[in-house]
């Protein structure tokens, strides 16, 4: 007897819809897309207990008339696509042919539609996949499709549902993500009677978005101008300093209108980002590609979340600068020519900028700050070619060990080596055991080389005195301003030294005895790559077998017990790096903690004139809101706030 059947179809069509529905929100976001390529432009979203009793979407497209309405049902079925190669080029949001049969084979399913030059349309019901009705429809032109007690016929499925309000959730979010991407469509969702959300259409992406996260939010996102780089065009919104979240919900990105996930945009995200996020942190971002459709693929996931990109160093890479190129500029901006919007950003010599408040985002949305390079500081200086394989680690390998240069060198004049500092920082340094003398510097590159002689005067801040050794208090034009001592000597030396090793390279020091590597053949292949690069860097590494390294030298400032140790993770990271990454960086979680250990701690006493230096010098910082680790320098609390606490000004 043959152990190989066909399924039956009902049988085949709930399989299918396993894939496609997932939950009511899975049936929103196909049903709206449907609508969407159908041209509606006013869409509307009803749910009854969070969508498992009913979802209805009703919206004024094109409609079909009746062979398309009955044909729509069947598996397979689409207007969509015509031929293999229409699969290389999709340009619509559906285009399988599954979603409708599948909803209805799990669902008690009514479709309605008409078009907009017929008298009559039609009206089809089926329930859990068998045809019930067609008849004549009445109604106006467009679709409504409902969907009542979503997996009534398959209870397995039904019990993984998760509660009303859960499922609701769900279901916001998928109308939030398609009302963003598409501004001028009109939006209404509805839950048990109850209206949810109204959108009215518009043509200013941010009026949508504001209509959406509130006008606090959206008054601080910073513009991303339209960028092309490698094919990729680049627009939208992302947030300013000050702004982030410990989720990815709204780390929103949309691929040719469509919003989708993709490693390759999350590691960009991450890298445009850089140290302006605090680890554990996700950056807002309403940001939307777009590229030739035949240079990715959306049929490699079931949902259509995910995409495959054909080149997706590319992707990451132009995400990556036009990021971090968005937070450059407006960490530039003069006071004179701010936005309406009142974002935190830099200012110049003499200006008092605006901080951020001092509620809430000190603690679930950390300060951002700009990654880019700090070219502009030192204008002069030469630029490596991003093509060569120099620049790829020199740019991002450099902050790695400008954030241990910093950790690792005596504070900068005028402010006082280390003295005091809490029982975590005070933790005896490890030693290097193995290391040598360090060589003596070159000519070239004198210590004194790296100082910005033409650093910007500090903000009119008047100081007021100093709160449990850490915090600066500061009187502002907007009202009062605390500056944190310790992260802001962090910042201090990190830009340093940053400049430092990109500038001409870093001394280094010889190991007493070499240290031998064994790597896997793919690591291996990368050190070969970045033998130059790494050596410029103070880390002396050459082959000495098959996967086989010596390394004689490592960077004089580098103090570490465990060099091998160290070494791995530089490979790790060097393993994150592309031919294109150029201006990319590396991730410093690892590194970052050790930057703490030379800057001036919550118990070191600084001078007036000291406190006076420490924020010349902070302000003179490509982002002088943040420490490397994305944590907030600078926290302000307006005249205004503090008239509400004290009951001079009604709340709000």
């Amino acid at each position: 007897m043959a152990k190989i059947r066909i399924l039956p179809d009902a049988l085949a069509s709930q399989v299918a819809a396993g894939e496609v529905v997932e939950r009511p929100a899975a049936l929103v976001r196909e049903l709206v897309e449907n609508s969407l390529d159908a041209g509606a432009r006013h869409i509307e979203v009803h749910a009854q207990r969070g969508g498992i009793a009913m979802i209805r979407i009703v919206d004024d497209g094109s409609g079909m008339d009746r062979e398309d309405a009955m044909l729509c049902l069947e598996r397979h079925a689409t207007s969509k696509i015509r031929t293999k190669e229409d699969l290389g080029a999709i340009h619509t949001f559906g285009f399988r042919g599954e979603a409708l049969p599948s909803i209805a084979s799990v669902s008690r399913f009514r479709l309605a539609t008409r078009e907009k030059t017929a008298l009559v349309g039609t009206e089809i019901e089926v329930n859990g996949g068998k045809m019930v009705a067609v008849r004549d429809h009445g109604g106006a032109p467009g679709t409504v499709v409902e969907a009542r007690s979503l997996f009534f016929n398959v209870p397995a499925r039904r019990k993984f549902l998760r509660t009303e309000n859960t499922e609701f959730a769900h279901v916001e979010q998928q109308l939030r993500l398609h009302a963003i991407a598409n501004p001028q469509v009109a939006f209404t969702l509805t839950h048990n009677g109850d209206l949810v959300l109204h959108l009215p259409a518009t043509r200013d992406m941010l009026e949508r978005i504001r209509g959406l996260v509130g006008d606090e939010l959206a008054s601080r996102l910073l513009k991303v101008e339209e960028t092309t780089l490698h094919g990729v065009t680049i627009s939208g919104y992302i947030g300013g300093p000050g702004m982030s979240r410990s989720n990815r919900q709204m780390q929103t990105t949309y691929l040719n209108g469509r919003p989708i996930e993709s490693a390759s945009i999350s590691y960009g995200l991450r890298e445009g980002y850089h140290t302006a996020l605090m680890k554990g942190q996700h950056p807002v971002t309403f940001l939307f590609i777009q590229m030739d459709a035949q240079a990715f693929d959306v049929n490699v996931h079931p949902a259509k979340k995910e995409v495959r990109f054909h080149d997706g160093n590319s992707v990451r890479e132009a995400i990556a600068r036009c990021v971090s190129r968005t937070l450059e500029k407006a960490a530039k901006l003069p006071t004179g020519h701010a936005p309406a919007r009142p974002a935190p950003i830099p200012h110049a010599a003499g200006s008092t900028p605006t901080l951020p408040s001092s509620r809430q985002e000190q603690f679930d949305m950390p300060v951002a700050a700009s990654s880019a390079p700090l070219r502009n500081i030192e204008p002069a200086r030469p630029q490596v070619p991003a093509s060569t394989p120099t620049s790829v680690v020199s740019h991002r390998v450099a902050d790695v060990l400008a954030r241990i240069a910093a950790a690792r060198t005596p504070a900068a004049p005028p402010l006082p080596a280390e003295t005091a500092a809490t029982e975590e920082e005070k933790a005896e340094e490890p030693q290097q055991p193995q290391i040598a003398s360090p060589e003596e510097e070159t000519e070239e590159h004198p210590q004194e080389a790296v100082v910005d002689t033409k650093a910007p005067e500090a903000p009119d801040f008047r100081i007021i005195g100093v709160l449990q050794k850490l915090y600066v208090l500061m009187e502002s034009k907007e009202g009062l301003v605390l500056m944190d001592q310790h992260a802001a000597h962090e910042r201090v030396n990190f830009e340093k030294f940053r400049r430092a090793i990109e500038s001409g390279g870093v001394p280094c020091q010889r190991l007493l005895m070499p240290i031998t590597l064994q790597t896997t053949p793919r690591d291996a292949d990368l050190l070969k790559q970045n033998l130059t690069s790494l050596n410029r860097l103070g880390i002396e590494i050459e082959p000495f077998g098959p996967n086989i390294f010596k390394v004689e030298t490592l960077p004089s400032f580098l103090k570490t017990d465990d060099p091998s140790a160290w070494l791995d993770q530089v490979i790790e990271e060097l393993s994150s790096l592309s031919s294109k990454s150029s201006s990319l960086r590396l991730s410093e979680d690892a590194i970052a903690t050790i930057a703490c250990r030379a800057s001036v701690k919550s118990n070191d006493v600084l001078s007036i004139p000291e406190l006076q230096a420490l924020l010349k010098d902070l302000f003179a910082c490509e982002m002088p809101y943040c420490c490397p680790h994305g944590r907030p320098t600078l926290v302000q609390i307006s005249t205004s706030e503090l008239e509400r606490k004290f009951g001079r000004r009604a709340p709000g």
